[in-house]
């Protein structure tokens, strides 16, 4: 059992110990050895009382279906390097979630906020919003037609605010060391934009010993010292 156990992510793992009302935290050895420690077979008894009719039916009946089963397999067998990982979920309460959608319903209803006189030059459209100051200008003075200006009634709500849309809070790190004392199940992590290759692998391996969610991790060729 512990072989397979190695073969599987950390966040498939925490799935199986939330499936058994075990704890989720700590690295993924302790998750190894926790899964092993509670993880008790039971075969169920073979029933025999249609033994008979077993006996009677030829080899013959069961080989298309193996046939069919193989072939079905080995088409197959090239997507499986293709196959999607589930990412690391927050460990959420239910006001948490229920803020979190109500958050998104607003992001839903909010305008989209552009600079004035964006649709004349093509740099102005590029750029962020910014609030117009002239004295003459009809977006300032609220007149008809003109898009709208970000206001404080479009914020939104304070329970959730900071957090990443899928609830977990994003801590910056620029070095593997950062990670110490992170929390995985509330906690996901944001790698600095500065940060190198070397040192970027060496936090995506301690991030994946810990549990952690990266949420901007990049697909990295390991060449040479790498």
């Amino acid at each position: 059992m512990t072989e397979e156990f190695d073969t599987m992510t950390v966040p498939e793992l925490k799935e199986l110990l939330r499936e058994k009302g075990l704890k989720v935290g700590g690295k993924k050895s302790e998750l190894i050895e926790r899964l092993s420690e509670s993880s008790i077979v039971k075969e169920d008894p073979i029933d025999t009382s249609d033994s008979d009719s077993v006996d009677d039916l030829d080899d013959s009946d069961f080989m298309d279906d193996d046939e069919d089963f193989e072939d079905d397999f080995f088409d197959e067998e090239d997507d499986w390097d293709d196959l999607h990982t589930a990412r690391q979920k927050p460990v959420l309460d239910e006001e948490t979630a229920a803020a979190l959608s109500f958050r998104a319903k607003q992001k839903k209803k909010q305008p989209a906020f552009k600079r004035q006189e964006w649709y004349r030059y093509k740099r102005l459209a590029r750029s962020s919003w910014r609030k117009p100051s002239g004295l003459q200008s009809k977006v300032r003075l609220n007149r008809k037609y003109r898009p709208p200006m970000a206001r404080i009634g479009y914020r939104k709500i304070s329970s959730v605010r900071g957090l990443h849309p899928s609830g977990f809070e994003e801590v910056m790190v620029h070095k593997s060391s950062d990670l110490d004392g992170l929390d995985p199940e509330t906690q996901a992590v944001r790698i600095g934009a500065r940060v190198g290759n070397r040192k970027r692998l060496d936090i995506h391996d301690r991030a994946n010993s810990l549990g952690l969610r990266i949420l901007n991790q990049r697909r990295i060729e390991r060449k040479g010292d790498l």
